[in-house]
């Protein structure tokens, strides 16, 4: 199943997404035809809190019996998917060797890391879909795009196993962690070159993770105005999603709705020769197979 948000006679609504990704059922309906809740879940958020496992053959049940309830997606504005997270988006850094070797000197030391690289972004960096992402241009002048994976929590949990990080996961989408470049090297850390709002796009939506098992070997790319800046696969990352929800959650427990960026291939801007920034107007693109796109315009 692939669940969205998305604005619907003027408020936010929570939908089921066909697998072609052109149409979107209404959950109010389910839960209230199969279910008989008057109140079924309000947001994303309360959905992934409260998500039973069978409701994922239920719902897609239900709707492919109902063709007549689909929208299209011009019917809808989609938004993030979780618009405003309860916590910090937590992001790694250095995850994909080729990615720390281009930027080695710049902002990275020459050695690979032994251990995740951790930092986040406040929740006032979400944006979604088609949003604007705000060039900032009287704060920084290099801007750059991060096409990244994104692992969304499906309960809690705290001292996870490795083997057992798959049962804590809902599902899946793509973030974009848009980096002020020149704010990370003033600031000698990353949390304000990072945290600029708007910066860090999610969407379109969640593919649950009954779509996409373990071990993901997605194809991941990012292209600025159509030209193709990143391609790599997401088996080339150093730590692995069930070895980052291990790590991450000793001693820090996990909860329903985190959001977790994996890292970026190479071929970031500040990498080119010459360094190739965002400017007013470049359209950002980020595809990951199976997933989908996300798309952002730079807007100064």
């Amino acid at each position: 199943m692939i669940y969205a948000t998305a604005i619907y006679e003027g408020k936010e609504q929570i939908f089921s997404v066909d697998g072609a990704g052109c149409r979107v059922f209404p959950l109010t309906r389910f839960f209230e035809e199969v279910l008989g809740l008057e109140q079924g879940p309000a947001s994303m958020q309360d959905l992934i809190a409260g998500y039973d496992p069978d409701w994922t053959d239920q719902i897609a049940f239900f709707f492919g019996s109902h063709p007549e309830l689909a929208l299209t997606l011009h019917d809808v504005r989609l938004i993030a998917p979780i618009p405003s997270p309860k916590r910090n988006v937590v992001c790694l850094g250095k995850n994909y060797a080729e990615h720390a070797r281009e930027l080695a000197g710049q902002l990275f030391s020459e050695t690979l890391p032994t251990h995740p690289i951790y930092f986040t972004k406040p929740e006032h960096c979400i944006t979604g879909q088609d949003s604007p992402v705000l060039l900032h241009a009287g704060v920084t002048r290099r801007l750059d795009y991060e096409a990244e994976l994104a692992v969304v929590i499906g309960k809690e949990g705290i001292n996870i196993s490795k083997e057992n990080a798959e049962d804590y996961i809902f599902g899946y989408t793509i973030g974009n962690d848009v980096s002020a470049r020149d704010l990370q090297k003033f600031h000698s850390q990353w949390f304000k070159g990072k945290s600029l709002s708007t910066h860090c796009p999610i969407g379109p939506w969640i593919v649950h993770k009954s779509q996409l098992p373990l071990p993901l070997e997605l194809p991941i790319r990012s292209y600025v105005n159509n030209v193709l800046r990143q391609e790599a696969n997401t088996r080339d990352m150093i730590f692995d999603i069930p070895t980052i929800i291990s790590d991450l959650s000793k001693g820090y427990p996990l909860k329903p709705g985190d959001i977790i960026l994996t890292g970026t291939p190479a071929g970031v801007g500040m990498a080119m020769d010459p360094p190739q920034y965002l400017k007013d107007g470049d359209v950002m693109l980020c595809e990951i197979e199976k997933i989908g796109f996300l798309v952002n315009t730079i807007t100064g």
